[in-house]
């Protein structure tokens, strides 16, 4: 659902930006195509507030940073951007808030945006802005429909009035995050990317991060911390120089930053990274 008129979308080239040349009939295969391709091609990440740069998720500047500026971004930046694009190719699309529960040891609020999907007469919950545990194809808002996705499986299952996306890996179900059905608008998520992207409480304040999936392999940048999943097989490596870690960057995640660049924690009185 469309909260607001919005600033036109430039689909031809965010079609390119994702390396998608398919059919555009707005059906189950093209949602699937289409959130593969972004999710292979699309870091999420979070460099700019590490760069003192605001986070601004109008239309407009996503396109000039995701589409043309061949940059990533988290939750309420692509998934703001793949509504969008989902909207124009005909598809019905509303915006959901979730409460994380993957790594938390507290209940925390609602600042991770998801959308639901409803296609060929089911819905389904489409997320490119989960980082690199998030699903890589859409998954069936079906009660314990399970989604298998290479390595991976995702469902999601009822909590009470709560549903709550799972992944399993290795046989043992974890749980993602929850949400309800309860549309959101932009005005929400203006709110919560303020939070989220200033608060010295959170999460994308305190630690730098990129990271992006593909079939084979997770990758996941966290400070100066690069961890590469490979089915169970895990390995992580500490990147030691500033010059290193833009080549990480540029190679790894495709985000290319000129020579010198520093990330500085936003936390007063801290160094760079």
């Amino acid at each position: 659902m469309t909260s607001n008129v919005r600033s036109p979308l430039d689909l031809g080239a965010y079609l390119s930006r994702i390396g998608f040349s398919g059919e555009r009939a707005p059906a189950l295969a093209l949602l699937k195509e289409l959130h593969l391709a972004h999710r292979t091609r699309v870091t999420f990440e979070n460099l700019d507030i590490f760069l003192g740069r605001p986070i601004r998720i109008d239309l407009e500047s996503l396109q000039a940073k995701i589409v043309h500026g061949k940059r990533g971004g988290y939750c309420y930046e692509q998934n703001t951007l793949f509504a969008a694009v989902l909207e124009q190719l005909g598809f019905q699309v509303t915006r959901l808030a979730a409460r994380v529960r993957r790594g938390a040891t507290r209940l925390l609020p609602r600042t991770h945006m998801l959308l639901k999907v409803d296609v060929e007469g089911e819905p389904w919950l489409a997320d490119v802005g989960f980082g690199g545990d998030g699903p890589l194809l859409s998954v069936p808002l079906q009660d314990e429909q399970v989604s298998i996705q290479y390595d991976w499986r995702y469902r999601v299952i009822q909590e009470g009035y709560l549903s709550v996306l799972q992944s399993s890996l290795d046989g043992n179900w974890t749980d993602l995050y929850t949400f309800t059905l309860e549309p959101q608008f932009d005005v929400d998520f203006e709110m919560a990317n303020y939070y989220v992207s200033t608060n010295p409480s959170s999460r994308f304040v305190q630690t730098l991060t990129a990271q992006l999936a593909t079939p084979e392999a997770r990758y996941m940048l966290r400070n100066r911390e690069l961890i590469v999943l490979r089915g169970n097989t895990e390995n992580v490596r500490t990147i030691e120089q500033d010059e290193e870690l833009l080549h990480v960057l540029a190679d790894t995640f495709h985000l290319e930053f000129p020579p010198g660049t520093q990330f500085r924690s936003p936390v007063a009185g801290s160094s760079p990274l």
